[in-house]
C-alpha cells in the first residue's frame, strides 16, 4: 500500500449518504513531487510548484476530492490542518502549505448539492494514518464510477485502490488511484472487461466502449464531463522535480493499459509522483515499478468497490469474485 513507503500517511473523509468524499496523502518533510495531466477535463488547484521552475520545491500533501470544481474548496481544510502544525513554505509571518489538488466529478450519483468542503478536508487529515485503511468505496472513491459511454445509468461502480512494490537496493514504490473513468476498466493481460458500460441499466453484460466508438457512436451520447482517474505514486527514491515528472509521464502507461478509452476530452486524468529521498534509483527501474504499482491500484479500485445502492459493483457483476491477480 502507498503507506508502506516510509513517511507517507493517507486519510479519508467519506459521506455515504450523499455519495461523495475526499482523500489526502500527507507527505514527510522534504518531499519533492510533480504531476502529468493527460485528460482534457481536469479540475486542479495549486499545481504550479509541480510543473515548472518555482521557488517552492517541497510538497506537503496531495489532495483528491469529489464534488467536481466545487470540491477544490475542501483543500482549504488541508491547508488549515498543516498550518496549525507548522508545515508549509516559510513566508516569515506564517507557513503556507503546498497542497496540489485534483477533483473528480461525482455529482451524478449522489446529492449534487452536497460536496466535500473545508471541514471534510480537515477531517480527512485528522483521519490520516501511516497504515493501510482498505480499498474500494472510501474517501474520494465513494462517488467514483466507470464506463459512462452510455450514460451514468449504464455505468459500474468505481472506487479507490492502493498497491505497493519493492525494488532493488531498498527501493519502495506505493500507489493510490481513484478510478472514475469514462472508459471501461480491463484486465491488461487479457483485455477482459472488469467494470464498464453495461448494455442495459439492469444488465450484467458489458457494451465494450472501444468497440462502440470504433463503430461510430455519436459524440453527443456522452457529452457530460463526468470522469477522471487520478493516480498518486509515492517512493523513497531521490528525485528532482523534473525526474518526478518523467516518472509521472511513465505512470500514465498504467492508465493506458487498464482503461479503454483513456485520456479523452471528458476525462481529467492525472498522475502525481511524490518522492521522499532515501535511496538512489535508476529512473527506468523506478518507472517500470511505478507503472506496475499504479496498474495494480487501478484494478484494486474497481474490484474492491462497493455498489452503495447506487450502481452495481464488480462483485455484483462477477458473482462476488475478486480479481486474484491484485497483490494486497
Amino acid at each position: 500500500m502507498i503507506t508502506r513507503v516510509p513517511g507517507f500517511s493517507v486519510g479519508h473523509a467519506s459521506d455515504f449518504k450523499n455519495v461523495t468524499g475526499c482523500t489526502v496523502v500527507l507527505c514527510p518533510p522534504g518531499a519533492a513531487g510533480s504531476v502529468d495531466i493527460r485528460g482534457s477535463a481536469a479540475g486542479t488547484r495549486q499545481l504550479d510548484a509541480l510543473v515548472s521552475y518555482h521557488i517552492v520545491n517541497e510538497i506537503h500533501a496531495v489532495f483528491i476530492s469529489g464534488g467536481s470544481a466545487f470540491g477544490l474548496d475542501a483543500a482549504g481544510g488541508v491547508m488549515e490542518f498543516l498550518e496549525e502544525r507548522g508545515r508549509g513554505f516559510d513566508v516569515t509571518i506564517t507557513r503556507v502549505p503546498i497542497v496540489p489538488t485534483a477533483v473528480i466529478y461525482d455529482l451524478s450519483v449522489g446529492n449534487c448539492r452536497v460536496r466535500p468542503d473545508k471541514a471534510m478536508g480537515y477531517a480527512a487529515c485528522q483521519a490520516a494514518r501511516p497504515e493501510p485503511q482498505g480499498d474500494g468505496s472510501i474517501g474520494a472513491g465513494v462517488g467514483a464510477t466507470v464506463g459512462k459511454l452510455l450514460g451514468i445509468t449504464h455505468a459500474t461502480k468505481g472506487g479507490l485502490g492502493t498497491a505497493f512494490l519493492e525494488g532493488p537496493d531498498g527501493l519502495k514504490v506505493g500507489a493510490l488511484a481513484v478510478v472514475n473513468a469514462l472508459g471501461d476498466v480491463v484486465d491488461p493481460r487479457t483485455g477482459v472487461i472488469l467494470a464498464g458500460a453495461r448494455t442495459a441499466t439492469d444488465g450484467r453484460d458489458f457494451a465494450n466502449a472501444v468497440r462502440l466508438l470504433s463503430q461510430g457512436m455519436a459524440r453527443r451520447r456522452f457529452g457530460e464531463p463526468s470522469n477522471t482517474t487520478i493516480g498518486v505514486v509515492a517512493t523513497n527514491a531521490r528525485l528532482t522535480r523534473e525526474e518526478a515528472q518523467k516518472i509521472a509521464q511513465m505512470g500514465h502507461n498504467a492508465l493506458a493499459r487498464c482503461i479503454r478509452p483513456v485520456h479523452t476530452l471528458f476525462d481529467g486524468d492525472a498522475v502525481f509522483v511524490l518522492a521522499h529521498p532515501e535511496v538512489t534509483a535508476d529512473l527506468h527501474v523506478l518507472g517500470v515499478l511505478a507503472e506496475e504499482t499504479l496498474e495494480q491500484a487501478i484494478i484494486s479500485a474497481v474490484t474492491s468497490a462497493q455498489g452503495l445502492g447506487v450502481l452495481p459493483s464488480y462483485a455484483d457483476l462477477h458473482g462476488g469474485k475478486k480479481d486474484k491477480r491484485v497483490k494486497r
